[in-house]
């Protein structure tokens, strides 16, 4: 009997302590879209990385074409003639790679432009939030457009207009 009554009595002060917490949403996809600086940065990195993908298709294309040269004239080619040739388009391949690497490796050009693009905004939009939560009292806030997790939410909760207006943007 004790222990019944010790489960029911902490099942009720689990319960009341769930109730008292405040919670709310936010859409950062949303918020984002809607700051302007956001989207010139989407803007710059997409022209970055549209520039920087060409110049790797572009020297990809050019080992291809190495090669298909080759095959051609393989027939033709020395022993000598043949390592050479081989080694050339071997070195155009990881040059080629290289480059890949450098502007899109997990420290490449794309990162680190990213980093000093977006990364400024996401802390003021992150500030935000903690500032509206402060003030607000909310035990935890939810971002609905990155949680796979996040099954339902009622748009009462949502405050996402809310951080926009914290952060100087407004509908």
């Amino acid at each position: 009997m004790k222990k019944i009554t010790v489960a029911i009595f902490a099942i009720l002060l689990m319960a009341a302590t769930a109730s008292a917490q405040k919670f709310a949403f936010i859409d950062s996809e949303y918020i984002l879209k809607n700051i302007p600086a956001y989207e010139s940065a989407q803007d710059q990195l997409d022209q970055a990385s549209t520039k920087w993908q060409q110049e790797v298709e572009t020297m990809m294309n050019e080992v291809k074409t190495m090669y298909q040269n080759y095959q051609n004239e393989l027939v033709f080619l020395s022993e000598e003639m043949k390592v050479k040739r081989e080694n050339e388009i071997i070195e155009r391949e990881k040059e080629g790679q290289e480059l890949k690497r450098k502007y899109f490796g997990p420290e490449g050009e794309l990162f680190k432009k990213r980093e000093s693009l977006i990364k400024p905004i996401q802390d003021e939009l992150y500030n935000a939030v903690k500032e509206v939560a402060d003030e607000r009292g909310y035990d935890a806030i939810f971002d609905k457009s990155s949680s796979n997790n996040l099954i339902y939410s009622n748009s009462k909760n949502d405050i996402s207009d809310i951080v926009l207006d914290k952060l100087g943007y407004s509908k």
